[in-house]
């Protein structure tokens, strides 16, 4: 069930018998010269998609604008302020709160979003306490990165070894891939890539790695092998849910 595709009746139904949602969240940033700016919302949300099916749970509209201010040195790269997406991720959650929903799993493609989410969570709660709502107190958040589920980055090591790398990397390309096997594109990727560096700014970034690849090699990515790791993620992370809601 997408919230967006239902009426305000039939989430009303639904909160009968559950207060969870699924919220999938992402970036909009580079992500190499063969991957799609949109490939962490896009990862996000096709998992997230896939959970809310196996249980038949709402999934929430994706947000897909997160914490990239590292990659704004590249062009197309959309970013907010961590203190911007912690007030938008407040007043999202505070919305859902004031409905009836009291446990919120996040599907996370962005690791550039784990530290903000973690900030947003504490300030939401203390947000909650102070409106007073009923049972405000149940309200519970929780990360499930897609791409750090245990046997998603067994066979992104399995296939790719030390290619796979930390950033544009071929196991997300391939789940991109998966989803829009039309839009696979094709750059040429110099042999040289950088990784091991710190972040600091945006300029620091592309110095340090030129062509937005943090020591991955998305060539290696095939559609075929994104379906694998969809799979294994919504699995995964369907279990992760059933155990958040318990």
């Amino acid at each position: 069930m997408q919230l967006h595709l239902c009426t305000w009746m039939e989430v009303e139904t639904y909160l009968q018998n559950s207060d969870a949602i699924i919220i999938p969240i992402g970036s909009t940033e580079q992500h190499g010269p063969t991957g799609l700016i949109g490939t962490d919302a896009i990862c996000a949300e096709k998992v997230a998609m896939g959970v809310g099916e196996n249980l038949k749970a709402i999934v929430a509209p994706t947000i897909n604008v997160g914490m990239a201010l590292h990659h704004t040195a590249f062009t197309g790269t959309i970013s907010l302020r961590p203190t911007t997406l912690i007030l938008y991720l407040q007043d999202y959650v505070t919305s859902l709160a004031k409905a009836g929903f009291r446990k919120f799993f996040f599907i996370n493609g962005h690791g550039g979003n784990i530290a903000t989410l973690k900030a947003a969570f504490s300030q939401i709660y203390d947000h909650l306490d102070s409106l007073n709502l009923t049972n405000s107190d149940q309200v519970k958040c929780t990360i499930a990165n897609w791409f750090m589920s245990r046997e998603v980055y067994q066979l992104a090591k399995k296939l790719y070894g030390d290619e796979e790398g930390s950033h544009a990397t071929p196991s997300e390309v391939a789940l991109t891939q998966f989803v829009y096997p039309d839009l696979i594109k094709n750059a040429p990727l110099s042999k040289e890539v950088g990784k091991g560096h710190s972040i600091y700014g945006a300029r620091n970034f592309r110095e340090c790695y030129p062509d937005g690849r943090m020591g991955s090699n998305p060539a290696l990515a095939t559609p075929e092998h994104g379906q694998q790791f969809y799979e294994l993620a919504v699995k995964e992370l369907t279990e992760s849910y059933l155990e958040f809601i318990s």
